[in-house]
């Protein structure tokens, strides 16, 4: 009974852990793990695009070093990058909550690499 109230106070759902993240049998898609429901099901968006024709080359998780003067600041993982019909190189990510430490990668992607991050999320 003890547990219950536990989970109650701290607004835990049915299915989902400690931090509101969906099981991982929830967050696979052909083998493939992802880091949350929205994430997955804008790779199988992509997929379907891709499949049709409006874009290709399509990656997930792309490792991206953002090095300042020499010096390694961090490093940051794409969720997707794909090119467009037109040759345009898009660089995605899903965001379902935007961290202080992402915005702060964020910018120093624009200004490392010149790479603007197109964010997407539930609605979009």
């Amino acid at each position: 009974m003890a547990l219950i109230s536990i989970i109650r106070r701290r607004g835990i759902r049915r299915g989902e852990g400690k931090y509101g993240i969906a099981p991982k049998s929830q967050r696979t898609l052909d083998g493939l793990l992802f880091a949350s429901k929205g994430e997955m099901q804008r790779w199988a968006e992509l997929l379907i695009l891709e499949r049709a024709g409006e874009i290709s080359h399509l990656c997930r998780q792309i490792p991206f070093s953002i090095d300042v003067n020499g010096v390694h600041i961090c490093r940051y993982f794409a969720d997707f990058q794909y090119r467009t019909r037109g040759g345009s190189l898009v660089t995605e990510d899903w965001k379902g909550y935007r961290t202080p430490a992402y915005r702060l990668k964020k910018k120093l992607m624009l200004a490392v690499h010149g790479i603007a991050i197109l964010e997407m999320e539930k609605g979009k």
